[in-house]
């Protein structure tokens, strides 16, 4: 079986061009992630036929769970789309779990993808709060949660896939994420699990950030993720329109007005090609 290996800041991907094929995915992720055991990646990217867009794609977490969005992984998509001649036009179209995104290239090597609109309903996130006097569609702002002794405080976002983000005064770099991270994953807080950041404000056009993926652990940036600190940064008025987010892999420009779809651009590279034989 042909893979390509790609990368977008860091956050590494398995693409397989897989719309003659049928397999289990969710095993070949299992066995394809790991990185002393397979070729390593955060994920699975499959290229799947679609009579709506230029194709479909699936991407599964190194567990083997699916995820509904993947903003690096839709870049990494759109360079392979690029390269191989599947985008009909200058605009790329790929539908996803999460609906039809719209990518558009922005130079050699980096690509803009229209990410849609926010979802802040906690029911539509999922995630279980109580707020007394609240509207039930308001969205969660700097909620408590407790885990140990730590007390955090998250805003809630979906970017087609569930966020909890913490703002802290502590450096990012010093915060426990491989303690803290799985237990903010598996609260029963969110009943679909969750994908945790935490994020140090800069300025008003930087913030640096560390995440923590549902069922792929630490990774060195993540697009959705970037997406939901730059909503919830905007929710919260500590940031200007656009601002950049600094992840230990690179750094993601997010665009969001406040109503409309949520602009994410950065780079997307092809690494190698190979063949597994597992």
């Amino acid at each position: 079986m042909d893979f390509i290996k790609l990368q977008a800041a860091g956050n590494d991907f398995v693409l397989i061009d897989a719309r003659r094929m049928k397999r289990d995915w969710s095993a070949l992720a299992k066995a394809m992630c790991p990185r002393n055991f397979g070729v390593g990646a955060d994920g699975l990217l499959l290229i799947l036929p679609s009579r709506v867009a230029d194709f479909y794609m699936r991407m599964f977490n190194p567990d083997g769970s699916e995820a509904e969005a993947c903003g690096n992984g839709l870049r990494c998509a759109g360079i392979y789309a690029i390269e191989n001649g599947l985008a009909r036009d200058k605009e790329i179209k790929i539908e996803t779990p999460a609906g039809i995104k719209i990518l558009r290239t922005m130079g050699k090597k980096s690509i803009r993808v229209a990410m849609g609109k926010p979802v802040l309903a906690p029911t539509a996130i999922p995630v279980i709060v109580e707020r007394k006097g609240a509207r039930a569609t308001a969205p969660v702002i700097d909620y408590p949660l407790a885990i140990g002794k730590r007390n955090l405080k998250v805003t809630c976002v979906s970017i087609g896939n569930p966020h909890a983000v913490c703002f802290l005064e502590q450096p990012v770099a010093d915060f426990p994420l491989a303690g803290v991270g799985p237990k903010v994953e598996h609260h029963p807080m969110f009943p679909n699990r969750v994908n945790f950041e935490i994020v140090n404000v800069i300025s008003r056009s930087k913030l640096r950030a560390r995440v923590w993926e549902r069922g792929a652990g630490e990774t060195l940036s993540c697009g959705t993720g970037a997406c939901a600190i730059a909503v919830a940064a905007k929710l919260k008025k500590l940031t200007d329109n656009p601002v950049d987010i600094i992840l230990p892999g690179g750094t993601l420009t997010v665009d969001w007005d406040g109503k409309g779809e949520v602009l994410l651009s950065g780079p997307a590279e092809i690494v190698f090609n190979g063949e597994w034989l597992g």
